[in-house]
C-alpha cells in the first residue's frame, strides 16, 4: 500500500509520521507530477483550507485530484482537509 499525503500547507508530517509508525509507504505531493504516482490512498491534512484550495488552483492540481477522488481513490480529509473534500 502506498498513501500519497498532500503537502503544501498544515500537518502533513504528523501524517507522514504515522504511516511510517505503522509500516505504510507513502510519499508527499507538492507539485502536480508528484501526483502522478501510483497511490492507493490520498490524505488531505488540515491546516488552512482557503489557502490549500488556492494553492492546489495555481498549481494546476485541484482538478485532477477532484477527478481521482470522483474515480475511486479513497481519500482521507482531517481539519481543513474534510472542509476541502465537503466542497
Amino acid at each position: 500500500m502506498r498513501i500519497g499525503i498532500l503537502a503544501l500547507q498544515g500537518a502533513f508530517a504528523e501524517h507522514r509520521e504515522i504511516l511510517e509508525h505503522l509500516n505504510v509507504s507513502s510519499f508527499e505531493i507538492r507539485q502536480k507530477q508528484d501526483f502522478m504516482q501510483p497511490m492507493d490512498g490520498l490524505i488531505i491534512p488540515g491546516g488552512k483550507s482557503t489557502v490549500i484550495g488556492k494553492l492546489l488552483i495555481e498549481l494546476g492540481c485541484f482538478d485532477l485530484i477532484q477527478k481521482r477522488i470522483y474515480q475511486g481513490l479513497p481519500t482521507f480529509g482531517t481539519c481543513a482537509g474534510l472542509i476541502l473534500l465537503a466542497k
